[in-house]
């Protein structure tokens, strides 16, 4: 007898390289394609309007191109654990399909599902093809543990054997005699809801920037292997203004709701680089961002504690400042820096900033000058961000605050000079703060020093129409680097860190004693080197990370040891630098 079939969506909202979807139609009688959503979790969650919409927009692309192929998508309101039992009985189901979830409440999630469906006699089919690889695979590879260098992951997964095709698009001959029934109130009973219905005030809300869907996904990466200039040299471009607007060839949230298919973007990018390079063997950096992804992916696989300190035991314990005023001028693009500002101003009006510019709030939020925990600014991107993933999401801001996976921790981004030297004429600024639109561009990344002439001629007084600095950059990333030197000389003095830790030690320590000064305030890294070393794709950035995975897990297990054992007091606290 033929099955009927559910095929659940959840990430994976495509009909392009859906390998649990084609098993959901291959030989069935029926199949419905369903998509959960909570109205209860919509007003309480911690997303925002911008992700909600974007959401929505990928389910009416999703129906609408089940439309073409005579079926539809069941929006179904309420929870997959209460709602299943009653759709296998009433349905007459006897297989579910779903895409395979990597991450920790996902895996729980789809475990508890499992057993519902054994328990109705329901035939379960998961196929992996959010991520390139099995991450399953690669933990085992190294030894039950995921790795935690971007070059050892590199060395596993070049063992490995390459990433699966894609399989392809889900079609009138693939469906067969599959069929979809339909009922005549579907759109009221299962129809993509508005954001009105989900309880958004969309009075002056402004048009997406970013359409959502699989439609959009499919010719943005057409467009993305179109750019001469990209193609011609598979570089990057360099980073100038105009990079840090929103690309009609932008991708992240499209992969990241999976309204692309990762591994089409990873064989068409290997297409396009034998076709150019005459069949060249292509490089493992050419997929530097697919791999990052996938690397966040592996380490947080099999750590429910992943996006927090406490209990993590990958995460360095850093005695974080509570300051929640503080924090609130960050997130509300009130911090009297107008790069940062007009950094977190795009994420609130756009749900995308770009990478480097990612690097330079985050780094400001943390150890270069608030000194607040990297959890706080991981929340906040978690809502606005259009492509914040779990993983990536927390992975990205543990790197970015020092406190797991390696980085030179004397490394600081200035508020001042690394957006002038990105956008000198200060475009970027006087689009997102119009209110600063009249200053000079010698001025407009430091208004508090232009002239009171200047000032007034500009429309703008600082500290009346535009806040004040609310920190003195050299003074509080000196002191927060003093602060995070102080931290990890601490726990160099514990056992089991070895010769490795020393050396890396001794060698942060001169590098930055040698070279911290002036540099912090006129705009150069406390290294001595210049941040245009920074804009490097991360894909150059793993000597910096960490010398081992072993030393990672050493440095989290003492620090967990130490906090929890009572002598937290003797860990640095030194007062938070007050503006």
């Amino acid at each position: 007898m033929a099955p009927n079939s559910i095929h659940w969506f959840r990430k994976g909202l495509r009909l392009h390289d859906n390998p649990a979807l084609q098993e959901a139609v291959r030989g069935a009688d029926t199949v419905r394609c369903v998509y959960f959503l909570d109205p209860w979790f919509a007003g309480s969650s911690n997303l925002g309007v911008h992700r909600w919409r974007f959401l929505l927009q990928c389910l009416d692309d999703l129906d609408s191109n089940l439309r073409k192929l005579n079926s539809r998508l069941f929006v179904i309101r309420g929870q997959p654990a209460n709602v299943f039992p009653r759709l296998f009985k009433e349905w007459k189901i006897s297989r579910l399909t779903f895409e395979y979830d990597s991450e920790p409440f996902g895996k729980e999630r789809d475990a508890a599902i499992k057993k519902l469906a054994m328990e109705a006699g329901v035939e379960v089919i998961v196929k992996i093809s959010h991520t390139l690889y099995n991450l399953d695979k690669i933990t085992e590879l190294n030894g039950g543990q995921p790795p935690l260098t971007y070059k050892r992951f590199q060395t596993l997964i070049s063992r490995m054997d390459p990433p699966e095709m894609p399989v392809e698009t889900l079609s009138n001959t693939i469906m067969g005699c599959c069929v979809t029934p339909v009922s005549e109130d579907h759109g009221d009973k299962y129809g993509v809801p508005s954001l009105e219905e989900l309880g958004f005030d969309i009075e002056g809300l402004p048009s997406a920037v970013w359409p959502g869907g699989e439609t959009e996904a499919l010719t943005r990466i057409e467009r993305h292997l179109e750019r001469k200039a990209w193609v011609a040299n598979f570089e990057r471009p360099r980073m100038n203004a105009n990079s840090l607007l929103a690309s009609p060839t932008g991708l992240s949230p499209y992969l990241r709701f999976g309204c692309l298919s990762c591994r089409l973007f990873y064989f068409k990018l290997t297409d396009l680089y034998r076709k150019v390079k005459k069949n060249n063997t292509p490089p493992l950096s050419l997929y530097g961002q697919l791999l990052w992804r996938e690397f966040f992916y592996t380490a947080a696989t099999t750590n429910p504690r992943f996006d927090k300190m406490e209990g993590n035991p990958i995460c360095v314990r850093i005695p974080w400042d509570k300051n929640p005023e503080a924090l609130a001028k960050w997130a509300e693009a009130k911090t009297g820096f107008p790069w940062i500002d007009a950094i977190m101003t795009q994420l609130r009006q756009e749900g995308w900033i770009h990478h480097l510019a990612r690097h330079a709030v985050a780094c400001f939020l943390t150890r270069g000058d608030l000194w607040i925990s990297w959890e706080e600014g991981m929340k906040v991107f978690e809502e606005l961000l259009l492509d914040a993933d779990w993983s990536v999401n927390a992975g990205s801001w543990m790197w970015l605050s020092c406190s797991s996976f390696f980085q030179q921790f004397f490394h600081c981004y200035c508020p001042v000079g690394f957006g002038r030297r990105t956008d000198p004429n200060g475009d970027f600024i006087r689009r997102y703060l119009p209110i600063l639109r009249g200053f000079p561009a010698k001025y407009i990344y430091d208004p508090w020093n232009a002239p009171d002439s200047v000032q007034a001629a500009a429309k703008c007084i600082i500290g009346v129409h535009y806040p004040k600095p609310m920190v003195n950059h050299a003074e509080a990333s000196r002191l927060n680097i003093e602060r995070m030197k102080q931290i990890y000389q601490q726990l160099s003095r514990y056992r089991g860190l070895g010769k490795n830790f020393t050396f890396i030690y001794s060698y942060l320590q001169h590098s930055v004693w040698c070279s911290a000064g002036h540099l912090l305030h006129s705009g150069g890294s406390v290294t001595g080197k210049r941040e245009r070393e920074s804009e490097r794709d991360l894909d150059g950035e793993d000597d910096t990370l960490s010398t081992s995975h072993k030393l990672q897990r050493q440095i989290a297990e003492v620090t967990s040891v130490h906090a929890t054992s009572g002598n937290q007091s003797s860990m640095v606290n030194i007062t938070h630098f007050s503006p």
